[in-house]
């Protein structure tokens, strides 16, 4: 069987040919030559936006984009299990976030309705229908633990497991009756005979002999379809002509080009397999890092303080496992059963509940969903333009690619095999360019948006509300005294001493050790004081004027002037240029953290 359509130019072709232009790159911009482009993201809401999805949305976004096509949004909603109760929603807002915006799709709609599979079943139900009647499909009743059984023997024998499709295939009165008796019923599909071709414009062509793959399930126990039928059927209906997806799917795509086939479905989408893209330490960059981290850190605590597994221990602070594990929940807002079994790798957690634990612990989970770099104060002009060069590239050199460069630049044909490394310190360089990118454009009102929300979102005490002009330009005036910030966070981080109470403070142990405690730092800190107290108005050229003098006076650099003062304020040496800090702080609010300073550290 061929999976694919082949084209034959009869060995006569008008186009010319450079290595990277292909047949597809050169209909796809003709639309009187072809049908409409129509891509599709379809995450499943199993857990947040990981990095890699929001890469694939951008690919098929991009292509979409470049044609003049449609872009549909489908959310993968069948696996009951799985789905946590907050990711439809934070899918939603991290592709809106990134600029990623679908013509039809979830708050949207459209004529393909509904965008969710979990309200298709009556769709699914009529193909799976058909498939049964036609001989294509049958029902089967073995348990998980038989067929685990069966993948251990053919282990043993150092085969790979392959499910024996039965002679006679059971009947609907047969199913029925081992429903009733609570048996687990599911659909398998009849998978042909012989050899299909997948004709990949990322990898050429891949050929799968069926008898290796075997039929697979496309009704599960719950009725519900899996992936593999669910997604065959959607794209059918919802007219997708291409679809990018990452590397991992490309073993899924024969059995669904066979259902293509089986279904009399006709024009499949053509595919295109990227590469993976790997972390820094080398492996795969995996949306389970963040909950492998989390399960890892509290079953190695739980090792170190009970002293194992077993229920009923008592650690060295007289608490048991079973209060330790209740206080644990409590933060996360689930019962110790959700705990127990997310520990034991059965269940997800809702990212709040882990996000909340890992806080409790103070574990630092790592950055791997799009909202994770969203409140790490990345902007989205850096992600999209980070995540459009893994695996694709302008053909240029460019690095730096604003976004309507990268849509007039996409070339579905210049997705390359090899994988694609996620460099951080490229991430941070592209995020530091684009604010500054942003910041002196005319549209510099779109990064103030973005510190905003920023700040909204990590609960910060900078003041955030854009529809109060004083704060608008106060957002305005802190983004310009930390010039060259690699991201919002830098910003945050340095100016949030400015609105938090004067007692609460708190001192860098090194920063005191090495500033204050050394070198005369709390005696040169009492001198500025008395200048500054001394001052009838604090501006940025009379602070300035006035620390310089003193340096020159006692013949030291400025840093042993400025830096006391920067401890006695901030708590630390990193902040804005000390002489805009100080302004901006006021002068009551200035002397009143100097004298807490001088109080606190007397003596020492």
């Amino acid at each position: 069987m061929q999976a694919v359509l082949k084209i034959d130019f009869g060995g006569v072709c008008a186009y010319p040919e450079p290595a990277y232009i292909s047949f597809w790159s050169l209909i796809m911009v003709d639309s009187t030559s072809s049908p409409r482009v129509v891509t599709r993201f379809a995450p499943s809401p199993t857990g947040y936006l990981h990095i890699g999805g929001a890469r694939t949305a951008l690919f098929n976004w991009l292509l979409a984009k470049k044609t003049g096509g449609k872009f549909i949004l489908r959310i993968e909603d069948t696996d009951l299990k799985r789905n946590t109760p907050t990711a439809t929603q934070q899918v939603i807002d991290d592709l809106r976030w990134l600029g990623i915006t679908w013509d039809e799709g979830p708050e949207v709609d459209g004529p393909n309705g509904p965008y969710f599979q979990s309200q298709r079943r009556d769709i699914y139900d009529k193909y799976i229908r058909k498939l049964l009647d036609m001989g294509r499909a049958y029902y089967c009743f073995e348990t998980g633990e038989e067929l685990e059984k069966l993948r251990k023997q053919a282990e043993a024998q150092k085969k790979g497991f392959v499910y024996q499709r039965p002679a006679v295939f059971p009947t609907k009165a047969e199913a029925e009756k081992a429903k009733a008796e609570g048996k687990s019923v599911t659909i398998r599909f009849a998978m042909p005979e012989g050899t299909i071709v997948i004709d990949d414009i990322v990898r050429g062509e891949v050929s799968f002999n069926t008898a290796e793959l075997g039929d697979f399930i496309i009704i599960k126990s719950d009725g519900f379809p899996t992936y593999n039928f669910a997604c065959v059927i959607d794209d059918h209906l919802m007219g997708i002509t291409h679809v990018i997806r990452g590397q991992e799917h490309l073993m899924n795509t024969p059995g669904q080009q066979a259902l293509w086939e089986a279904l009399g479905f006709d024009n499949p989408p053509k595919y295109a397999h990227m590469s993976v893209t790997i972390s820094e330490s080398g492996g795969k960059l995996s949306k389970r890092e963040r909950p492998q981290t989390l399960r890892k850190e509290i079953n190695t605590r739980i090792a170190n303080l009970f002293g194992g597994p077993k229920l009923g221990q008592t650690g060295s602070s007289g608490l048991s496992k079973e209060t330790w594990l209740e206080s644990l929940a409590k933060y996360g807002k689930i019962s110790v059963d959700e705990l127990n079994n997310f520990l034991s790798g059965e269940i997800s957690l809702d990212v709040p509940a882990a996000e909340a634990i890992a806080k409790n612990l103070g574990v630092e989970l790592p950055e791997i969903n799009v909202v994770d770099f969203f409140k790490s104060g990345y902007i989205p002009e850096a992600m999209v333009n980070f995540l459009a060069l893994l695996g694709w590239s302008p053909g240029d050199g460019r690095e730096i690619v604003p976004l309507d460069e990268l849509i007039q630049s996409f070339d579905i044909t210049r997705l390359t095999k090899s994988n694609s490394l996620f460099d951080r310190g490229k991430l941070v360089a592209c995020n530091t360019e684009h604010i500054k990118m942003l910041f002196n454009s005319s549209d510099r009102y779109k990064l103030i948006e973005h510190f905003n929300k920023y700040l909204l979102a990590i609960h910060s005490p900078i003041p955030h509300d854009l529809n109060v002009v004083k704060q608008h330009n106060l957002l305005l005036r802190l983004i310009i005294i930390c010039e060259g910030a690699r991201t919002l966070a830098d910003i945050e981080h340095k100016c949030r001493f400015l609105f938090i109470p004067d007692d609460k403070i708190e001192y860098d142990e090194k920063a005191v050790q090495k500033v204050l405690l050394k070198d005369n730092g709390l005696a040169m800190l009492k001198l500025v004081r008395e200048k500054l107290a001394a001052m009838p108005e604090l501006t940025e050229q009379g602070i300035e004027d006035m620390l310089r003098a003193l340096a020159e006076e006692h013949k030291v650099g400025l840093g042993k002037v400025a830096q006391p003062l920067r401890v006695a304020i901030t708590g630390s040496t990193i902040s804005p240029p000390i002489f805009d800090s100080v302004q901006l702080l006021g002068k009551e609010k200035t002397l009143v953290r100097i004298d807490n300073t001088l109080k606190k550290f007397a003596g020492k």
